[in-house]
């Protein structure tokens, strides 16, 4: 009895501000409206049927898709190397840290618009390329249809890098220094060090970071709305960004919230495979230790 009232005043929040508005979306989904008057059309399912028809929605798909494989696969080693060689004493390490965690915490507006001005025509990126020589790869970096999404990339690693790089060193100052020690005493190098003790130990900060990254990647918006609003046509769409310009600023707010349940399907899909798969093992882990 005493537990139920506890968890009441969170199970009610939960159910207010998390279920209701996914219930209210689907009721929404279902009809076409256009955000006035009462919702009275209803239309079944026929908004996700011509969301998975439509090849713009399809191509923002595959784009976000695409980046949260580029976010894995570059962003991943790349935080792993920083992380490994910050982890390491030397002059001005926390210098480092600092400038290399300064721009996550800059608003996403902010790096934005400066990323903007900066990637203009015959702006700073392109007068430095051609002052080392690289003239001849200065391009429109918004505008191309083949570079774009590309370039949104770059601009999303330059924000959220220092983010991965964080925690993956606040991974490796838990990892206690005895066993390194004891490994070099046994004859390890530094290389046998890293992939047998640390990288290993290292291996729930890494589950972690996989999945904050993907999820983050399936949401991306800010940033690429506030660069190209996910033009030239479409090259840069998101799902984020193609459901925000069909349901808010064409007015179809029931094909919008349509396919924003399609985005959290694919999120909640994602955390439902990846905590049976990945998270339960370090999940069970801390839960023994907990009780023990």
């Amino acid at each position: 009895m005493e537990l139920s009232i506890l968890l009441s005043p969170g199970l009610i929040l939960f159910l207010l501000f998390v279920l209701g508005p996914i219930a209210v979306g689907i009721y929404y989904s279902l009809y076409n409206w256009d955000g006035y008057g009462p919702v009275t059309d209803f239309v079944g399912l026929k908004n996700y049927t011509f969301a998975f028809k439509s090849d713009e929605f399809v191509t923002a798909i595959l784009h976000t898709l695409l980046l949260t494989g580029l976010a894995l696969v570059l962003q991943g080693p790349l935080a792993l190397g920083t992380a490994l060689l910050l982890n390491r004493k030397f002059f001005g390490r926390g210098f480092m840290r600092l400038v290399i965690f300064a721009p996550y915490v800059l608003p996403p507006a902010v790096t934005a618009v400066m990323w903007s001005l900066l990637l203009q025509p015959d702006g700073f990126v392109d007068q430095v390329l051609r002052a080392v020589g690289l003239g001849g790869e200065v391009q429109f970096w918004l505008a191309n249809q083949h570079v774009v999404l590309y370039t949104n990339f770059v601009v999303l690693t330059w924000q959220y890098l220092g983010f991965g790089i964080v925690l993956l060193l606040a991974g490796l100052q838990g990892i206690p220094v005895e066993l390194k020690e004891a490994a070099a005493i046994d004859g390890a190098n530094a290389w046998e060090i890293t992939r047998r003790i640390v990288l290993p130990l290292l291996g729930p900060t890494m589950r972690i970071w996989v999945f904050i990254t993907v999820i983050g990647s399936l949401q991306v918006f800010d940033i690429i709305w506030l660069m190209t609003q996910g033009g030239p046509a479409g090259a840069s769409d998101s799902m984020a960004t193609y459901m925000y310009r069909t349901g808010f600023q064409n007015q179809a707010f029931g094909y919008g919230t349509a396919v924003s349940i399609i985005m959290f399907v694919f999120c909640l899909a994602f955390c439902l495979a990846y905590q049976r798969f990945a998270l339960r093992r370090d999940t069970a882990g801390a839960l023994t230790r907990a009780v023990v």
